[in-house]
């Protein structure tokens, strides 16, 4: 039986083994991916998959899936094989081009999910950055995280603390890092700006004050929330308040009992 799945927001494709293909292979459990359509006839699923990837508005295949079984045996041993950290070809450099464009719409999946495609553009880069094997002269291999950056680069944002959690989620500090030892780092900063206001140092105050904002704006994700969300609620608290400046500080209205004088207000402050 041969299995049309739709992975929302990803792809169509087709198999003949769910767990295998979907689950195990690309990482999404049931409940993540649907079945479109099912069918024994093979010349049935093909001509299907193309009309449900036109219909859902996916890329369409460019090799109908009965056209990857061709020469089985043959193709199975010339398909790239890949590991968590690299895709190997079954061939050195030197022939990497021919093969390559034999397997023209030929897709695979990594275990960590990536999904590849062998298309013009994605063949010129893996014969471009394809190294030979140290451990068999008659195979090549790519990095499967530098072949996926170099197709799926995500324009950075307007919003500035968007690319900042960008920034860190790549580097692996929420997944790896400690919202105690983030505190840590911002006092740290806090520190630096302290020696940069004593010093009068324009371009170190300018610095310090930038780093603080980055590890508030990774504090504030590793506690569950959004620094501009904690902006505009502290916003929120000050926007009508009303006070005066005493000694060069504003002070809110009800920080002192009534009838507090001036020079009480400067000794306390």
């Amino acid at each position: 039986m041969y299995y049309i799945y739709h992975i929302p927001g990803k792809k169509i494709g087709v198999t003949r083994d769910l767990n295998k293909r979907v689950t195990v292979t690309q990482g999404y459990r049931e409940g993540e991916y649907e079945v479109l359509d099912s069918s024994d006839d093979i010349n049935y699923i093909s001509d299907r998959e193309l009309e449900l990837q036109m219909l859902y508005g996916y890329k369409i295949d460019r090799k109908l899936y009965k056209n990857l079984f061709k020469n089985k045996e043959k193709t199975k041993k010339m398909l790239p094989r890949a590991t968590e950290a690299t895709t190997t070809f079954p061939c050195p450099v030197s022939k990497l081009k021919g093969r390559l464009m034999d397997l023209d719409g030929y897709t695979w999946a990594t275990p960590q999910g990536y999904e590849f495609e062998l298309n013009k553009e994605t063949i010129k880069w893996i014969v471009s950055n394809a190294k030979p094997s140290m451990y068999a002269q008659e195979n090549c291999f790519i990095y499967n995280k530098a072949f996926h950056e170099a197709f799926n680069q995500e324009p950075e944002s307007d919003n500035v603390f968007e690319n900042i959690r960008k920034w860190a989620h790549e580097r692996g500090i929420y997944k790896k890092g400690d919202a105690n030892t983030q505190f840590v780092k911002l006092l740290e900063e806090v520190g630096e700006l302290a020696q940069a206001m004593l010093k009068d140092d324009y371009v170190a105050k300018k610095d310090a004050i930038g780093d603080i904002i980055v590890v508030l704006t990774n504090l504030s994700r590793m506690i569950g929330y959004n620094v501009e969300d904690c902006i505009d609620f502290a916003y929120e608290q000050i926007k009508n308040r009303q006070g005066e400046m005493i000694n060069g500080t504003f002070v809110k209205n009800g920080t002192y009992p009534e009838g507090t004088t001036d020079h009480w207000k400067k000794v306390t402050l």
